[in-house]
């Protein structure tokens, strides 16, 4: 049997991502993917808890790992209410807010509650998350609209852009702290920060329809035509909060969230799929340069990450419009991964604190 003591889980829309670490050693990772039949077999995203722990233990056991040493069991986290960077406990406070969150549904919601239901398996584990996607840091003067009684929220790619922040930094023998960066996340959803001194003072919020089309988001619309469409009669108030979180975007205009199958189209000749394509690049590139004026032209470096970071059509658009701005890097994919295992053994070394959510 092989020994661990830290265990990821990082459950997606179809997949569940598993990772084993000793310190800083990765064990294993395998990220265990879930036809649409298995997923359409259950009312609710909470109702998959029980059914992706089972199969977390099963890869376990199948690959003999011992859960004895296991320490931490760490997660995403979820549409919580606003909280500082840092590792949360996933205590009961917590487990409830993330059912019955106020700021809306997504898969991100089930990962402290799957860590939980590993950690609870395990003898001496905790559940933890870290650095959930709610981490507020803005500036007062970033959340100001101008409709009385709607101030924007801080809801963007929270661990994957600081983790980003610091493989930059420690890459470059700088400190993440004394950097000033704009990080974009592109995937199912992007989101552009401005990061000053190790704190993200404004972004956009990715979620529900702020900031760039993406993969499924439909990001900032004309207000009018939204308001046209709550009233027209045609569409129900889930069916336009579906659209605006995960049936919009790439996905809305040109049915599919492949990008293999979208460049594949744009190579045989569609010009459709190029325009819209480019239409999103576009987007991004114009967040860019608002960051750019939240941060006074004093850029140290740009950084693009995450999925869609892969794709040399999209990167090589938004450069032509950004890259006179600072030096830009390229970091595709996402580091959640690591970034997790990081913190989690700052834990277990003593030299992170574990925070209370209340």
């Amino acid at each position: 049997m092989t020994t661990f003591n830290i265990l990821i889980v990082n459950p997606k829309d179809q997949e569940t991502q598993i990772a084993v670490y000793d310190n800083y050693k990765l064990r294993y990772m395998i990220s265990r993917k879930h036809t649409k039949e298995e997923i359409a077999g259950f009312d609710s995203i909470y109702d998959q808890v029980t059914f992706r722990k089972d199969i977390v233990l099963k890869e376990l056991t199948k690959n003999q790992f011992s859960l004895e040493d296991v320490r931490v069991v760490i997660s995403r986290g979820g549409l919580v209410h606003p909280v500082q960077s840092g590792v949360y406990e996933v205590n009961e406070q917590l487990k409830h807010d993330l059912i019955y969150s106020t700021v809306g549904e997504d898969i991100i919601n089930i990962g402290g509650l799957l860590a939980a239901a590993v950690a609870a398996e395990i003898p001496g584990a905790q559940a933890m998350i870290v650095d959930p996607t709610v981490v507020d840091e803005l500036e007062e003067i970033a959340r100001i609209t101008g409709a009385p009684g709607i101030l924007r929220k801080s809801i963007f790619h929270a661990l994957n852009q600081k983790a980003v922040g610091n493989l930059h930094a420690e890459t470059h023998k700088l400190k993440y702290e004394d950097l000033n960066l704009i990080i974009v996340h592109m995937g199912n959803g992007t989101t552009v920060g401005a990061h000053r001194k190790g704190k993200v003072i404004d972004v956009n919020q990715g979620f529900a329809g702020d900031g760039p089309f993406s993969l499924v988001r439909v990001g900032t619309l004309p207000l009018g035509d939204v308001v046209e469409l709550c009233f027209s009669g045609t569409k129900t108030k889930e069916q336009i909060e579906s659209l605006i979180t995960h049936c919009g975007g790439l996905n809305g205009l040109l049915g599919t969230t492949s990008m293999n199958e979208i460049e594949t189209r744009i190579k045989n000749g569609d010009e459709r799929a190029r325009l819209v394509l480019e239409a999103m690049a576009y987007q991004v590139a114009k967040y860019i340069g608002e960051m750019y004026a939240v941060l006074k032209g004093e850029v140290d470096a740009i950084l693009i990450t995450g999925e869609l970071a892969h794709s040399d059509f999209i990167v090589r658009f938004i450069l032509d419009h950004v890259e006179k701005f600072a030096p830009t890097f390229i970091y595709a994919g996402d580091n959640e991964i690591k970034a997790m295992a990081a913190n989690a053994l700052r834990v277990i070394k003593g030299e992170m604190t574990v925070k209370t959510y209340s």
